[in-house]
């Protein structure tokens, strides 16, 4: 598994600093901001697997970033976790209002604070794979695909086709029902396109090609 990596975001150096070192220590990878345009920056260069924002800082506040992140299509799945001496119900709600996964006040516990990440991301690994009982694993946050442990490499209608098979597993679909369904409304998609895409799925897909089935007059499903 590899190392999930951090972004502390607090205006407070000592606190950011104490922080790092338990996370670090903790076998997390971390990085510092000090101000939330800073974090708007880092995180244009480097990917994060979860965000400890502050509330209170000077220039954009914590609940503006984390707004920002939520509308942000490269950011809108990463984890949020508030760490703010805000406590107020009203506090609380706007975070959660905002997407925050999880939300803590000062003072705090650095146990408590590493029992809580590890917790957020656990929770968010489960829900991002989407796993058939024939061993074909999609990660919808990273939008990849695994067969039997080994990733494999689908175009984005590839993609596409299969995570709406496998949520679907036993319907027979059309070609236009898949063209409807899978392709952009906006693209023009013959049946032949259909046809294709699911011929170059089937050769991806490995010993698990026979699951995608032709039904002659009818379309394809995807059996288990």
């Amino acid at each position: 598994m590899s190392t999930k990596r951090i972004l502390i975001v607090d205006d407070e150096q000592d606190l950011c600093e104490i922080l790092n070192f338990n996370l670090t220590s903790a076998g997390f990878e971390t990085a510092v901001a000090y101000s939330a345009e800073d974090a708007i920056r880092l995180m244009g260069d480097t990917r994060f697997n979860l965000l400890i924002l502050d509330v209170m800082m000077p220039g954009m506040s914590g609940f503006e970033l984390g707004q920002w992140v939520r509308q942000n299509s490269a950011t809108t799945g990463v984890p949020i976790i508030y760490l703010t001496a805000r406590d107020s119900t009203d506090d609380v709600l706007t975070g959660f209002d905002i997407g925050a996964d999880d939300y803590v006040t000062k003072p705090f516990s650095v146990r408590e604070i590493i029992a809580r990440v590890k917790a957020v991301l656990g929770r968010i690994s489960h829900e991002d794979e989407e796993q058939s009982p024939i061993g074909i694993i999609i990660n919808t946050n990273h939008k990849s695909v695994s067969i039997d442990g080994n990733e494999i490499s689908l175009t984005p209608n590839e993609y596409d086709l299969l995570h709406f098979f496998l949520e679907h597993q036993g319907e027979v679909f059309s070609r236009q029902q898949l063209i409807e369904n899978v392709w952009p409304s906006d693209v023009v998609v013959s049946d032949r396109t259909v046809d294709v895409n699911i011929t170059r799925l089937r050769k991806k897909l490995g010993r698990y090609a026979a699951n995608l089935v032709s039904r002659v007059g009818f379309g394809y499903y995807f059996k288990n």
